[in-house]
């Protein structure tokens, strides 16, 4: 009986991971099997693009961190690289406080100033708390090396102004969660490193500024590796965008997977049931499948959130799933709605805006897609996307689509003018769909992984554990198909030296 790996999720963990299986010279060479399952009756999870009305519409995620080098390579090596493509250049992201848009000051990383001027500047924050702010330049480095907050390291060093309406709507948002509720060292660990590195995060973020500005100064071809490709599938010199797409949306990347695939297993609309394990089996495991099937397995890997592998773990693993279902989940919503231009008196000179702290706002962020993107609407059409739940707002997901609707237009109305009615409108929802990094979040993972250990032959990926996003996704699906790819590997080897089935 030739290898089989099952890997139960078809979002992208676990399309990545069907593509590391199929690619593997090892897997081709030793006839390994492999069969995705898929409760929704689609692949790619909340990676979903529609058209609609000359429309191109993201219901999930609309682009994906080019500083995680995962995400494009995958599009790259699926010959999608020439459809890379950067966020428009030079456009402002807003922040909604006490009635108005004030234009994020320029040169913000996670929320902390790199360039001391637009912090001064800014109507943001009053002449008291740009003090507090400026505080940071001399408190001492956190002596505790434990895992925080991201807000109780922020408001420690830059005091509750900057957490609520800078770092806080930015970074929590990425999250849908609260910044005084998220670890550092699971959501960004790169501020714990500057704190303990530089002792304060502005000369931190004033050095990091320093060291990019060099590298766009340096000779083309020492940043060669820095550069990105165009939509032409030209080199940009300089540093590269901070977000990429695809012309055709993210959707793209999962129909090259399913193009890529074709040769692997596909049960879509189709639900796991339970895992049954045979250690003194080829197939270690039995996959009972709710269509009456039971796949044989050599290796399974679990891409579904952690609730759901908690669900099929509790026979075998109860401790492991006990750590699982510890990991929260939140609900959110995104509202899509296309103008017609003429009627819209706003500029949309930039990427959309966030909403501080305390704003009597149904949104949390909006994004105007038509300005962000290139081609994403027709030239009379202005695209706008809003975003709405988060921890301690999810009971906003579950009003109807009506209501949703409703409460984005007035929200636009109040922030932006906006007195038209929409072309049209979509409503995704996504229940229980964010995972929460809690502090703590890293040792719970550990432990997790500890215990899927004692199991040979069985892992777990995806947004619940190492990082939410696409390039991280793809990184952690990637690493565990080579690793139960692996271990099958060598298992078949020792039992064809042993003399075994």
């Amino acid at each position: 009986m030739s290898p089989h790996v099952v890997i139960i999720g078809g979002g992208i963990t676990g399309l990545a991971a069907a593509y590391a299986v199929a690619t593997d010279p090892r897997a081709r060479a030793a006839d390994v099997r492999c069969t995705v399952v898929e409760t929704e009756g689609r692949l790619g999870g909340k990676l979903l693009t529609e058209g609609i009305g000359g429309c191109l519409i993201e219901n999930g995620p609309d682009s994906f961190l080019s500083t995680k080098p995962w995400a494009a390579d995958l599009c790259r090596r699926l010959g999608l690289g020439d459809r890379l493509i950067p966020t428009q250049p030079g456009r402002a992201v807003y922040v909604w406080h006490r009635g108005r848009l004030h234009p994020l000051p320029e040169g913000m990383a996670f929320g902390i100033p790199t360039r001391l001027g637009p912090m001064v500047r800014t109507g943001l924050l009053s002449p008291v708390e740009k003090l507090r702010a400026a505080a940071d330049l001399v408190l001492p480095r956190k002596r505790n090396p434990g895992d925080e907050t991201i807000g109780g390291q922020l408001r420690r060093r830059l005091g509750d102004a900057v957490v609520d309406r800078l770092a806080g709507p930015l970074l929590g948002g990425i999250y849908a969660g609260d910044p005084d509720d998220l670890s550092v060292r699971a959501t960004f660990p790169l501020l714990a490193e500057w704190e303990a590195g530089h002792r304060s995060l502005i000369l931190a973020a004033l050095a990091r500024r320093r060291a990019r500005e060099m590298t766009a100064e340096a000779p083309a071809g020492a940043v060669a590796h820095q550069s990105s490709t165009g939509a032409a599938g030209g080199h940009q010199h300089g540093p590269a965008p901070m977000f990429l797409s695809l012309v055709g949306g993210l959707g793209e990347l999962i129909a090259a997977l399913e193009t890529a695939l074709e040769g692997t297993a596909m049960l879509t609309g189709r639900t796991v049931e339970r895992l049954v394990t045979h250690p003194g089996s080829p197939t270690r495991f039995h996959v009972a499948i709710d269509d009456g099937r039971t796949l044989g397995a050599h290796a399974i890997l679990l891409a579904t959130p952690a609730f759901i592998s908690a669900r099929l773990l509790e026979p075998i693993a109860p401790a492991v799933a006990d750590a699982m279902r510890q990991i929260p989940y939140v609900s959110t919503a995104a509202v899509t709605l296309a103008f017609r231009r003429a009627e819209l008196a706003h500029p949309l000179d930039g990427h959309g805006f966030v909403v501080a702290r305390g704003e009597p706002l149904a949104v949390t962020a909006c994004t105007w897609v038509s300005s962000k993107w290139p081609h994403r609407a027709p030239a009379d059409v202005a695209l706008i996307r809003c975003y709405l739940g988060r921890a301690g707002r999810e009971e906003i997901v579950e009003a109807d689509d009506e209501r949703l609707v409703d409460l984005v237009l007035a929200d636009l109305r109040a922030t932006m003018g906006i007195e038209a009615r929409p072309l049209f409108a979509r409503v995704a929802r996504w229940f229980k769909a964010m995972p929460q990094y809690p502090a703590g979040h890293l040792e719970r993972v550990q432990a997790i992984e500890a215990g899927l250990q004692g199991i040979p032959g069985l892992a777990a990926a995806g947004a619940g554990y190492r990082g939410i996003g696409i390039p991280d996704c793809i990184r952690q699906g990637t690493a565990a198909a080579n690793r139960l790819l692996t271990h099958t590997l060598d298992d078949a080897a020792l039992r064809a030296r042993s003399g075994g089935p």
